[in-house]
């Protein structure tokens, strides 16, 4: 009977320790830096392409969720500054911070509610997040403390779906599509597929800190002629030339930036789609990287992440306002009627009007942004499209990135240089102006902090 009593309080102090183990009340280097946000916009980029969601809206998407997660390193660190009240439309919100809370984990809840809600495959996210829960609950994080984390994330979240339902995307969907026009300047469907004009009204989306889609209005492209002696036709003779006579490096620079989710591939009868990262999956996927670089923690993650998505998506507003206005011929459509009938771009024709370039105009946008943050040079190693069968490349600053960005599309015959030129400085005015309406530090306690 004694040994039986000893044997009972042996197996109730092990089942004690091994509660005291689990629920540690030292947790607060579970997650120091950004590695388990990255890691959800990573599953968040592959959502996206599995999803095929176009550009524009990709940018949406990644917008929102890393929006969310930094209002919540907002809440854990009174250096970091709202952008309630910065970005249009974004109404100020006391949320409830009682109770033990750990802010990494409820950034992390806030981010995968409200990606979950942007998108169409909701259980590979919510697969995802499970994984990454039960992982940080098995590291020892109070039950109690682990429940009320998520509930600050998803109240934090709930404000910023609540924010996205008003930006016009729900209404848009509505829209009517764009008529071609027989007009001999205008854009037109490209092969294989012939695809529809992509997004034709996304300049009635909401901006985050664009006065309107136009506020960088470009000068139109070059007048349209198939006249030989034309500056338009010779613009057109330049990419021709160009993609004749490309050096391997160029061709590797083309394929690297292509990032075209709508790629089709036809093999006989058969036609089937090629899954790629978006332009702004690119990019946040530098972001990510750099933040990795630079050894940020996870708020300066959260700050990187949500700096860069807003850069991105106004960028596309403003870029797609200029589409859809002066709805420009691609030089395979002019190329293949005026000069070669047989020619074929290295690159396949993304699906939406020429003037201007999309890649150059939210590559700077995101560029200027990151600048910011990181200062120049800044060298990293962009690995993004390793997953997707290419090798990485290195590159000493954000600008010269996306001077790179900007010039593949001439290598891969999508884009005419005004597009190119006139789209970076575009995307250059965007990021100035995102810079100077948004600020993520009250620079009173960012002094203290430094002395």
């Amino acid at each position: 009977m004694k040994n039986t009593f000893h044997k009972f309080l042996l197996t109730l102090f092990v089942f004690a320790g091994l509660i005291a183990c689990h629920d540690n009340s030292d947790y607060q280097e579970i997650i120091t830096d950004g590695s388990y946000q990255t890691a959800a916009q990573i599953r968040l980029t592959n959502v996206i392409i599995h999803d095929i969601f176009s550009p524009p809206v990709a940018s949406r998407i990644y917008a929102y969720p890393s929006i969310a997660a930094y209002e919540v390193a907002v809440l854990a660190d009174p250096q970091y500054k709202s952008l309630m009240g910065q970005l249009n439309g974004f109404e100020p919100v006391d949320f409830n911070t009682e109770g033990e809370i750990y802010f990494p984990l409820a950034s992390l809840a806030a981010y995968y509610k409200v990606a979950t809600a942007l998108i169409f495959s909701e259980e590979m996210m919510n697969t995802h997040k499970e994984s990454a829960f039960k992982e940080i609950r098995s590291k020892g994080i109070p039950k109690k403390v682990f429940n009320r984390s998520l509930q600050l994330g998803e109240e934090v979240a709930d404000h910023v779906i609540a924010y996205s339902k008003k930006d016009n995307y729900h209404q848009s969907r509505s829209f009517e599509k764009y008529t071609v026009s027989n007009a001999p300047n205008t854009w037109q469907p490209t092969p294989p597929a012939y695809m529809e004009g992509i997004e034709p009204h996304w300049n009635k989306i909401r901006s985050f800190v664009l006065d309107s889609a136009s506020q960088y209005k470009t000068d139109p492209p070059t007048e349209f002629s198939s006249d030989k002696n034309s500056q338009f036709y010779k613009e057109a003779e330049e990419v021709f030339v160009t993609t004749q006579n490309l050096s391997t490096e160029q061709k590797d620079i083309a394929m690297f930036w292509d990032c075209n989710p709508y790629k089709v591939n036809v093999k006989g009868h058969v036609m089937f789609a090629e899954k790629k990262i978006t332009p702004g999956g690119h990019w946040m996927g530098i972001a990510a990287i750099s933040a990795k670089t630079a050894g940020q923690d996870w708020k300066g993650t959260a700050e990187t992440l949500a700096m860069t998505g807003v850069a991105l998506f106004d960028g596309f507003i403003a870029c797609w306002d200029e589409k859809y206005r002066s709805v420009l011929i691609r030089p395979e459509t002019y190329i293949n009627k005026y000069i070669d009938e047989e020619w074929l771009p290295l690159l396949q024709t993304p699906p939406f009007p020429e003037y201007t370039s999309g890649h150059s105009v939210i590559s700077n946008a995101a560029a200027e942004t990151l600048t910011e943050l990181f200062g120049e040079p800044f060298h990293f190693v962009d690995s993004t499209e390793v997953a997707y069968g290419l090798p990485i490349r290195e590159f000493d600053s954000f600008r010269q990135a996306a001077e790179e960005a900007a010039i593949s599309r001439l290598y891969g015959g999508i884009h005419y240089m005004p597009a190119i030129v006139n789209g970076a400085t575009k995307g250059q005015k965007v990021g100035h102006h995102v810079l100077g309406r948004v600020s993520t530090k009250n620079e009173n306690l960012a002094k203290v902090e430094k002395q």
